[in-house]
């Protein structure tokens, strides 16, 4: 969920304009004709491709068991100008997870596992350190809603050319820490889903990606879907050929797929699980599966999971629940989503690693224009909000200055201008109230002149205290989550103070790595910093928090927080792990 919005930040900071005009709407539709909807959609597409540099694009609508409309635009091989069509194959990304839960599910119908047990019933060999003794146990159930506590990576090894198997993350997790207490906070996990495909793995007694074949593809006619260790599709990154890396975890992420096939996942879906004749899973199953599962944690704020679905992120006004899922990879970017009470769905797959934003922006065009084809419930345009601006009160003013964990990072905020001015990946924005309490984003052209800008125009901030957290709550359209923390700087440990300095990767690393690792000290704060050559104007910053004199903790709630960096050596010899990975001190 954390690429929801990293997106917004990182990757438009220019302003938008429309290549056409859009084509106008029907003045009367009869009950099931989807004219209109496939030439919107096409117009739409080709709109966000010129406008991302998109290179190609598929999509897939289905109105229960009937594929409405499939197509292909741009590429799958710009240099061999191969066109993108429904068959062509993509990196479908974490909506692999979706396919994970439901052989997880399919098993629980065998009664081969108990999705409320402890993981360490179905998998043995399971065990992770813990640092909340009052913790409920971390499962199947709370593994699915990303409500396990388990880190949302093991990094060595996870992003590489040459990946290993999945299921070694099963040992090499043994001397880990749990980030947070099971049922606290949503925090995504691929490494939770890893652990899921390994228990899938040992009560099936099939290899997981063999399972996946037998027991669903196959019997769903998903001809051109597996999971695969290794992508074998091209990906472009503003219409130039990107080298393709592999994702260890599996049953996280390495699903292949077109939108014929998934077409085919949603049908079953649309029909009870059942498919021609063969029960795949019982409704029961599904309805759990698109049952909100966290509502009532502490920490929610309208950012709702399912069983491997998101219940939050797209909205459909008048269709009732939507399930969603996106994968989201460095180079490609998907999205599957459905309305299930319409039983309505789309599939949109690209190859480009531009296509964040506009993935989900197309299927949730398409499921209200389906909606209104198949029912007349007509969307109404959302009204702009047009809240007037004014100066901080006081209370802000106290309440923004300092450091705050963010969804990109370490942000320090000033106040002492009478402004909120925040400094934020190697970037400089403002925070500006409005008359109704929220604030809006500012982007601070050459650090100075604070504009408007078109990608954080939806982007709605509050700040709220909860369970003694004082937490910035993010809200984009219909979803809410968690944007920020506030820090308390303190005393860093005396080991660590004696280990600043540069860093530098000593595990093997077959893959990207950062040219540049700082561990350093700053008004209170253990911060530390990295930079990637990949994205040359982005500074990453992380602030830790002390949990004792050689371990301290990524401070934050959510995605990519709680993680442990364990000082192993000090001084000038200082050696660091994190996540798995060696870090080594440079010599002056």
């Amino acid at each position: 969920m954390l690429a929801r919005f990293l997106p917004v930040v990182f990757g438009t900071l220019a302003l938008l304009g429309a290549c056409a005009i859009a084509p106008p709407a029907a003045v009367s539709v009869s009950p099931g004709d989807y004219s209109h909807t496939r030439v919107y959609l096409a117009w739409m597409v080709e709109r966000e491709m010129s406008q991302n540099d998109i290179t190609g694009v598929s999509i897939a609508l289905v109105d229960d068991q009937r594929i409405i409309w499939q197509k292909g635009f741009g590429y799958a091989d710009l240099e061999n100008g191969t066109p993108a069509t429904p068959e062509t194959v993509y990196r479908a990304g974490s909506i692999a997870k979706v396919f994970t839960a439901a052989a997880t599910m399919q098993l629980a119908e065998q009664g081969k596992l108990d999705i409320d047990r402890p993981l360490s019933a179905a998998l043995p060999g399971f065990s992770i350190k813990s640092r909340f003794p009052n913790s409920a146990p971390i499962t199947p159930r709370n593994i699915m809603c990303h409500h396990s506590g388990l880190p949302s990576n093991f990094l060595h090894g996870l992003f590489v050319r040459n990946p290993g198997r999945f299921d070694t993350v099963v040992d090499s997790i043994h001397d880990e820490y749990q980030a947070f207490p099971a049922n606290y906070v949503f925090s995504y996990s691929n490494l939770g889903m890893a652990l899921l495909g390994a228990a899938i793995q040992q009560v099936s007694g099939e290899p997981f990606d063999t399972y996946m074949e037998h027991h669903f593809f196959q019997p769903l006619g998903m001809n051109q879907t597996r999971f695969s260790q290794r992508p074998v599709t091209k990906v472009y990154d503003r219409n130039k050929e990107t080298e393709v890396f592999s994702m260890r975890d599996m049953p996280a992420a390495n699903l292949l797929s077109n939108v014929i096939d998934l077409a085919q996942f949603m049908k079953m879906h649309f029909s009870d699980g059942d498919v021609g004749g063969q029960r795949i899973l019982g409704r029961s199953s599904l309805n759990e599966m698109r049952r909100i599962q966290n509502k009532d944690f502490p920490l929610t704020f309208g950012q709702y999971v399912g069983l491997g679905w998101m219940m939050s992120g797209i909205d459909v006004p008048g269709g009732g629940p939507v399930a969603s899922h996106g994968g989201s990879l460095p180079d490609s970017h998907s999205m599957m989503a459905m309305l299930p009470e319409h039983k309505l769905g789309v599939v949109v797959l690209t190859n480009s690693a531009t296509s964040h934003v506009t993935v989900s922006k197309i299927a949730a065009e398409a499921l209200r224009l389906m909606l209104e084809a198949k029912t007349g419930i007509r969307q109404e345009a959302a009204s702009p909000v047009h809240a007037v601006e004014r100066k901080p009160t006081d209370e802000e003013l106290r309440f923004f200055n300092g450091y705050f964990d963010s969804m990109v990072g370490l942000a320090k905020i000033s106040t002492k201008s009478g402004v909120i001015d925040v400094e934020a990946v190697g970037h400089q924005f403002r925070l500006v109230p409005h008359e109704d309490g929220l604030l809006t984003i500012k982007y601070k052209v050459l650090g100075m002149l604070p504009v408007r800008v078109g990608a954080f125009e939806d982007i709605r901030l509050s700040a709220v205290n909860v369970d003694g957290r004082q937490i910035i709550v993010g809200k984009m359209g219909s979803e809410s989550m968690i944007f920020g923390e506030r820090l308390s700087p303190g005393k860093v440990p005396e080991r660590f103070m004696k280990s600043l300095g540069h860093y530098e990767v000593a595990s093997p690393l077959d893959g990207p790595k950062p040219d540049r690792l700082l561990l350093r000290e700053e008004n209170g704060l253990l911060i530390g910093e990295a930079h990637f050559p990949e994205v040359p104007d982005l500074l990453l910053r992380i602030a830790f928090n002390p949990v004792s004199d050689h371990e301290v903790v990524t401070a934050g709630l959510g995605t990519s927080r709680g993680d442990t960096l364990r000082l192993i050596e000090s001084g000038d010899k200082a050696i660091l792990n994190f996540s798995g990975l060696q870090l080594r001190k440079k010599l002056n």
